[in-house]
């Protein structure tokens, strides 16, 4: 699996947390590749756990610092999908050195055509151009 769809599935493992209680989410993950439509190979699996895990010890963080970045915005009042999609890539873009920024966006934009709402690109572009203009 390349890095768009493993990054597809972490966003897809991530939306579980809008749903689930925290303690309930190690169970979810095991649910979550039990019901892949596609198993994913051991490499995928650890991948996708892993920088799961990464984001989840990150999250308060994250929704500070989105609360902070997104006038006239809230986590509480953004789509669940669009706060998935960024809570994602400002992880990549703060925290993974691997993803250069400008992929991190390019991604979650392309995330939020296929999954997000009418204006959900413009949304989480407009966003995400805050988190990488850090200079």
């Amino acid at each position: 699996m390349g890095r768009r769809e493993q990054r597809e599935q972490i966003f897809k493992l991530l939306f579980r947390v809008e749903f689930n209680a925290v303690e309930e989410m190690p169970e979810q993950l095991q649910l979550f590749f039990e019901e892949a439509e596609r198993p994913a190979s051991d490499a995928d699996r650890r991948y996708i756990t892993d920088k799961y895990e990464r984001i989840m010890e990150k999250l308060s963080e994250i929704d500070r610092l989105l609360n902070e970045k997104a006038e006239k915005w809230t986590t509480a009042r953004m789509g669940k999908v669009e706060l998935t999609i960024l809570r994602l890539a400002v992880y990549e873009i703060l925290y993974d050195t691997d993803v250069p920024d400008s992929v991190a966006i390019n991604e979650a934009v392309e995330i939020s055509k296929k999954f997000g709402q009418e204006g959900a690109r413009a949304f989480v572009n407009g966003i995400l151009a805050k988190f990488a203009d850090r200079g």
